[in-house]
């Protein structure tokens, strides 16, 4: 399956599969409130040059996002994902308690928009379940 390199830097990495229509961000430790949304943005930007319906967050090497952080991407990022074409998402997450209680918060917003959202502790079971809607 054919991957592009959308974005990398030491805390996180965005790929783009164009057979699947997924764009996958894989966080690595901690980022500042700036680099936390420019990762996103960037995520954005390429949403809007390819087709992207489904989105993979991988947040078991990520540390803790900050409430203004997660406030900007429950109303900010996650309606700007959905109108450039988002379909569904997944989360890739260890089971951390607090993590978990982030991860709550944002599929109460997520329900809100109408969007697919589901957590997953291994990236291949994400595959899977996006490709139950590509069929």
């Amino acid at each position: 399956m054919e991957e592009t390199i959308v974005f990398e830097a030491p805390y996180a990495k965005i790929i783009y599969k164009k057979e699947l229509k997924l764009l996958s961000i894989y966080w690595n430790g901690k980022t500042t409130s700036e680099e936390y949304r420019s990762t996103i943005n960037k995520g954005l930007d390429h949403a809007s040059k390819a087709p992207i319906e489904n989105y993979l967050s991988d947040i078991r090497n990520q540390s803790v996002v900050g409430p203004n952080d997660r406030k900007w991407f429950e109303t900010d990022a996650i309606p700007r994902a959905i109108e450039l074409g988002l379909k569904q998402a997944a989360v890739v997450f260890d089971g951390n308690v607090f993590k978990k209680y982030y991860l709550n918060l944002i599929l109460k917003s997520t329900n809100k928009f109408k969007l697919p959202l589901k957590f997953f502790n291994e990236e291949e079971h994400a595959i899977e379940w996006f490709k139950t809607f590509n069929s």
